[in-house]
């Protein structure tokens, strides 16, 4: 061993001979990558299996291989690295409302529509479709969570296109085909399209019902037929899609509209791109304003009823909300335990101090709670036959949507500060998961619009909460903290008169029971620190706070590969 460490000091003396090297490099982890991202989830494999998806788990390895890998994982960063760019106009002045992606959001895009990501339970459908395609999207929202917007729009899409038979047989083949075609060219020279959403306008936001764009009869009126739209569209997700669902006023009130960027004559319809948003997050994806200049546009469904209409696909995304944030805390919680277990400080690793690992085991359970519950949805999606399952869908969707998407942004703080100044590097992961947080607490309704329609769906459906406390109900017994708390909320929610006034209280145990429910059925070994850190003290501490609770095996679990 002595002479070994002779011959290597000699080498770096006869390298250096003036000892102008300062150090080495050491203590620094090796970066996290080319691991298997559902080989190494514990709780998503178990998640897929338990929620009747068990005969994907050899396709989901295979995929999380191929995810998790370090050149896939460079895709995520490079489409981030290089955001879109919009040219409004040719060289000699022509309108072509073009936008261009670095050729790693293109590889992005094709890997996601070739999965079936934004089609599969719908070409596919039987057990277990939708928990297979969640697991699937899940993992590749780790990877890159701006190019799911186009995706999940796609995938949202169709249940809404459906209520509109004739559009439907039109333009359901090449939304559900597994084909990426990018080209700006119609849609009748493509093989598969995709499909965005142009609903929001400056007054508006979240309140559609304020749309001023209208909507002018070519002819006959009704579902089905030609109108042609005006008006100023403030946010146009995914500007690039070959069509787009759009809201706008008729003569006989709000309707859904199926606008497409090429007119069948081959002429460009002049759905007119301003500017792109500059976001904090979702980088890679464009986002628009939009002029509709008597843009050419099928309504979908019947005349004045655009918000049902749309609402259809409104649900569908709001799910991949609930995908999405959960993906985003599963990649915050692997990079800092993966940190963590490879940097010492004090003499000692930090994933073995105390403080840590009890920081650590927080966040793992936050993590595995939102895909628990994510998961349990997604179920309740395959199962819609089902009353009970219908009615877990609707009011379901909603809590989880408000809660999980809540929970990422101060998770993914709290990730970060696990790996100090490392974390708030932009060569980091981190930077883009803590930018990421906060977009889908925002997208599709933020956290009071999500309260107000937990309230909607009660007031309409009485079913929507019934099933809510029978799901909570068929674990009782199993955990006095949550048979306590249930039957509290249950009292206070047999008034909803002042519903808004206790809005965020009333929802906020809404889901808190939601996930504990879902973690004791799931037989979960994270259950009871769930109940005991989130239930006993209602979350009112900074992560890290547990008492009474073994952090060590809650580490481990979490911990990838």
């Amino acid at each position: 061993m002595g002479a070994l460490q002779d011959r290597q000091d000699n080498f770096r003396a006869a390298l250096d001979p003036y000892g102008a090297a300062t150090h080495e490099v050491f203590n620094q982890p090796v970066e996290l990558a080319d691991t298997n991202l559902y080989d190494s989830d514990a709780a998503l494999k178990e998640a897929v299996k338990r929620e009747g998806a068990g005969w994907a788990a050899d396709g989901l390895e295979a995929f999380g291989a191929r995810a998790g890998s370090s050149a896939f994982l460079e895709l995520g960063v490079l489409a981030n690295r290089n955001p879109p760019e919009l040219d409004t106009h040719d060289r000699y002045g022509r309108r072509i409302d073009l936008i261009r992606y670095h050729p790693s959001y293109h590889a992005l895009m094709k890997a996601s529509i070739e999965d079936g990501l934004h089609s599969s339970p719908w070409t596919d459908p039987g057990k277990g479709a939708h928990v297979a395609r969640a697991a699937r999207s899940y993992m590749h929202t780790e990877v890159e969570a701006g190019h799911g917007c186009p995706i999940t729009m796609t995938f949202a899409a169709t249940p809404c296109l459906k209520l509109q038979p004739d559009l439907a047989e039109q333009w359901l083949p090449k939304v559900q085909a597994r084909v990426y075609d990018p080209r700006n060219v119609p849609a009748e020279q493509k093989q598969g399209v995709t499909i965005g959403m142009a609903m929001t306008e400056k007054q508006g936001g979240s309140d559609v019902r304020a749309n001023t764009t209208r909507a002018i009869p070519v002819g006959a009126e009704g579902g089905g037929h030609a109108y042609e739209l005006v008006g100023h569209k403030y946010f146009v997700s995914a500007p690039m899609c070959d069509a787009f669902l759009v809201l706008a006023q008729a003569p006989g009130g709000l309707s859904c509209f199926l606008a497409p960027r090429w007119r069948p004559d081959g002429t460009k319809n002049p759905l007119q791109i301003i500017r792109l948003k500059r976001k904090m997050g979702n980088v890679s994806n464009a986002s628009s304003e939009t002029e509709l200049r008597g843009a050419l546009g099928w309504m979908v469904g019947p005349e004045g009823r655009g918000v049902p209409t749309i609402i259809e696909m409104v649900a569908m995304t709001r799910f991949d909300c609930m995908i999405g944030s959960s993906a985003g805390m599963r990649m915050a919680v692997s990079q800092a335990i993966d940190h963590c277990r490879q940097r010492k400080a004090f003499g000692a690793f930090l994933i073995d101090q105390p403080i840590m690992t009890a920081v650590l085991a927080d966040l793992a359970i936050e993590a595995e709670a939102a895909l628990t519950l994510t998961m349990r949805i997604a179920r309740a999606l395959d199962h819609r036959d089902d009353p009970h399952e219908d009615a877990l869908v609707r009011i379901g969707a909603a809590i989880g949507k408000y809660w999980i998407c809540k929970r990422a942004p101060g998770h993914a703080y709290e990730a970060l500060e696990c790996l100090g100044g490392s974390g708030v590097m932009e060569d980091s992961p981190m930077p883009r998961l803590y930018r990421e947080a906060p977009v889908n607490a925002i997208w599709e309704g933020s956290g009071n619009v999500q309260c107000l329609d937990i309230a909607r769906a009660i007031q309409r459906s009485p079913q929507t909460l019934e099933a809510y406390f029978a799901e909570v109900a068929a674990v009782k017994g199993e955990s006095a903290t949550l048979d306590r708390e249930a039957a509290a909320l249950k009292d206070d929610m047999a008034s909803l008169s002042d519903f808004e006034t206790r809005a965020r209280d009333l929802c906020d145990r809404l889901a808190l029971c939601f996930e504990a429910a879902a973690l004791i059925r799931a037989g979960s070994p994270i259950a009871e620190a769930f109940c005991r850190s989130r239930l006993e003290t209602r979350g009112a501490h900074a992560y890290g706070a547990l008492t009474g609770v073994d952090a060590k095996p809650i580490v481990k679990r979490a911990a990838p590969r």
